[in-house]
């Protein structure tokens, strides 16, 4: 089968098509025939440099393939399978380090996927999975419900547009934070209001939120703290290594503010509320650019500018 894997070592290295042999399922696991994948900031943050500077000891590993997200059908099940079955359509993702789903097959076990939504096709299911929930997570850890009182810094993004709506169907007030060349977009998506940072110096206003999501990784409780209220809520999606020491300083910061972080999780419930979101009109997911397979080096690079308004698609069929 063809899967996306790095070639050269170091700095010269890059991704690249490859042969290798189909992966074979353990009994709890399924054998997805990959319509389509995504692409994540964590892809090139960090499964791309561990492994540009690790030796290839083997010449095929599920290890090595890139791609976390995944939407497509199953054409195997282990013997501990009970909830799916052949030809079902599914999405999902595991974080058993990567799913290894920019690939034309990939196994997944069955807690870390869902039925697709049946409004959605393989490309856009694709987008939700990692994005929606790590969106997911992060709201209800701030037990974020009706008549909350959200910011959304990054609300563009792939995590930030799934935010955006999500908090809007749990009945929170948004306000969402991009440039101008967002503006419409993320209030087609629902934003209350909007704050273009490229205008304002919006870090250093006085507001009383209830809770600030910050999907850009660059902020925390210490550089947010005025823009929260005296018992309000700091979640980051931590994609940086100063992110991460920034939120375990934040823990000796004095004050009732807390500050909190998602590990997004393969969480087979929150699928099952993401898929009832899509079905129910309050989620679509929002494609900056599809790329087929063979040209994943270039959706990587899309990914690293920064530009992406929403989630890159990777075609695989």
């Amino acid at each position: 089968m063809k899967a996306a894997m790095t070639q050269g070592f170091g700095f010269n290295s890059k991704l690249v098509i490859k042969e290798v042999m189909r992966p074979k399922i353990r009994s709890n696991e399924v054998l997805v025939d990959v319509y389509a994948s995504s692409v994540n900031p964590k892809d090139w943050k960090l499964n791309l440099p561990i492994f540009s500077l690790t030796p290839k000891f083997f010449n095929a590993s599920k290890s090595m393939i890139f791609g976390d997200d995944l939407a497509g059908k199953i054409v195997e099940v282990g013997e501990d399978v009970t909830n799916f079955k052949i030809g079902d359509c599914v999405y999902g993702m595991s974080m058993h380090f990567r799913t290894g789903s920019c690939a034309d097959f990939a196994t997944i076990p069955q807690h870390c996927i869902s039925l697709k939504p049946n409004n959605l096709n393989f490309s856009q299911a694709a987008a939700v999975p990692l994005a929606g929930l790590t969106a997911l997570q992060g709201l209800n850890m701030a037990d974020v419900g009706k008549d909350s009182n959200v910011l959304i810094i990054g609300a563009s993004g792939g995590v930030g547009c799934f935010a955006v709506q999500i908090a809007k169907a749990m009945g929170a007030r948004v306000t969402a934070v991009c440039s101008a060349r967002n503006t419409q977009l993320v209030t087609a998506l629902g934003a209350d209001n909007v704050i273009d940072y490229t205008q304002r110096d919006y870090i250093h206003e006085q507001h009383d939120f209830d809770v600030v999501l910050d999907a850009t990784s660059f902020q925390s409780l210490f550089s947010c703290s005025s823009l929260l209220k005296d018992n309000g809520i700091f979640v980051s999606t931590v994609g940086y290594a100063s992110s991460i020491l920034k939120l375990l300083f934040s823990k000796f910061r004095p004050g009732k503010q807390l500050a909190k972080y998602t590990q997004v999780k393969a969480n087979p419930s929150d699928l099952v509320t993401l898929t009832q979101y899509i079905q129910d009109g309050y989620i679509t997911p929002v494609i900056d650019e599809q790329y087929p397979l063979e040209d994943i080096e270039q959706s990587y690079k899309h990914s690293r500018s920064g530009r992406a308004s929403g989630k890159i698609v990777i075609n695989v069929k």
